[in-house]
């Protein structure tokens, strides 16, 4: 560590001298796209990767969507063959919703984490309570690599069980959380509720979802700093906020575009564009993987000292594809519930978060509204296909708008 402050002297570099580093390493990445993942030889057939050494030369190649993963992998099991390691050399393979495969590597956190858990307080020594899921998705996985990479003690709590993870808070006395805001906030609430005596907990890094601003405050009161991370299951961190929590500070081994939503054109300083990231892991180098999601850039470096550049965050989908309670949902998994259930004529799946809490309902319109247990199936179905909960609205053939919204996400952020 270059001081108690910053996670390593990475984080302090001259911003030029960065960008020299990661456009240097810009070829050989390439390279090692083009000669060990099939997938991207196809992709980048014809590319010079030596004379990839700019932004503007990285801008004309092109853009592989995460929206397009499904079925690049449904033809080349079971990463579409951007995977420049072989599976078995692997160390874990997740599955996302959808489903998505997503490869882990063997090396050291493999995901990147250690920086924003460092930026979020969490120490050597520190026992931290990790809720995110352990089950098939990587976000457990993310967070423990980078919490035994700093050589703090995990707890592998999960998601669900509040009054366990509170009891285990207060036998264990954890000074750190790790996992999604809204499950903080169950867990505080169930404390107080019972009495609990949580005091150790004294910072969280969290992400997956939003964090409002009234639940960062509310969190604070309750003694909680709580910082907030972004990244992908397929790219791991990506940027991260730090004490100044101005802005998302970017993570040092990734090349990030923002791009018009649909095209490879990046666009100007301060607008919105989809986020594009060129990863520099060697067993999965994605090459401008556009990860659906919105941001901006911020002016200037963070009044922390860190001198990469800075986004605004999680600002949006570019597509239909949304995040509740941290997982994906796409508008493919709203067709399948449509398919298994002739009944319904058309549905949208409307996301909210009323109370600050994701919701999601499925408004079908449905010719025959007697048909007896439809509502209780089509729920049941859109659970075994999303793993998420959702309540059924029936409506009357017609009363959807005609706009082609599968996915109508209307939460609102303060």
């Amino acid at each position: 560590m270059a001081s108690s402050k910053y996670y390593d002297a990475l984080e302090t570099r001259d911003p030029a001298e960065r960008e020299r580093a990661l456009l240097a390493a810009l070829p050989a990445q390439i390279a090692n796209a083009q000669n060990n993942a099939p997938g991207f030889a196809k992709i980048l057939a014809g590319v010079e990767a030596r004379a990839i050494t700019s932004r503007a030369a990285l801008a004309q190649l092109p853009v592989t969507r995460k929206s397009d993963l499904k079925e690049r992998q449904s033809a080349a099991m079971p990463f579409g063959g951007l995977n420049a390691t072989p599976p078995g050399k692997l160390a874990r393979i997740f599955i996302s919703p959808g489903p998505i495969y997503d490869p882990e590597g063997r090396g050291e956190d493999y995901w990147r984490m250690a920086r924003p858990l460092f930026a979020a307080g969490m120490r050597k020594g520190d026992v931290v309570q990790n809720c995110f899921s352990y089950h098939f998705t990587p976000a457990a996985s993310m967070m423990e690599g980078g919490l035994i990479k700093l050589g703090c003690a995990v707890i592998p709590a999960g998601t669900g069980q509040t009054e366990m993870q509170v009891a285990a808070i207060a036998s264990l006395r954890p000074s750190g959380y790790v996992g999604t805001p809204s499950f903080l906030k169950i867990i505080v609430e169930k404390a107080l509720e019972t009495g609990a005596d949580i005091s150790s907990l004294d910072k969280a890094l969290v992400g997956a979802e939003a964090l409002p601003a009234s639940l960062r405050t509310w969190l604070g009161e309750q003694g909680i700093r709580t910082l907030q991370m972004y990244g992908t299951a397929d790219l791991g961190n990506l940027a991260y906020e730090s004490e100044a929590m101005e802005g998302m500070i970017l993570d040092e081994d990734i090349i990030l575009e923002l791009v018009r939503p649909g095209t490879g054109e990046p666009v100007a300083d301060g607008e919105v564009g989809e986020v594009v990231v060129t990863s520099l892991s060697p067993e999965y180098p994605l090459i401008r993987f556009g990860t659906g999601d919105l941001s901006a850039l911020l002016p200037g470096p963070s009044p922390c000292g860190r001198t990469n550049l800075r986004i605004k965050g999680w600002m949006g989908r570019a597509d239909q594809t949304t995040k509740v309670r941290g997982l994906f949902v796409h508008p493919s998994q709203a067709a399948e519930v449509v398919r298994r259930h002739p009944d319904i004529v058309k549905a949208r799946l409307v996301v909210d978060n009323p109370d600050g809490a994701d919701r999601m309902t499925l408004q079908c319109e449905v010719g025959n509204w007697g048909v007896p247990g439809l509502v209780e199936a089509i729920a049941g179905s859109v659970r075994d296909v999303t793993k998420l909960r959702a309540e059924v609205v029936f409506v009357v053939p017609g009363e959807l708008p005609n706009d082609g919204k599968v996915i109508d996400d209307i939460r609102k952020y303060n």
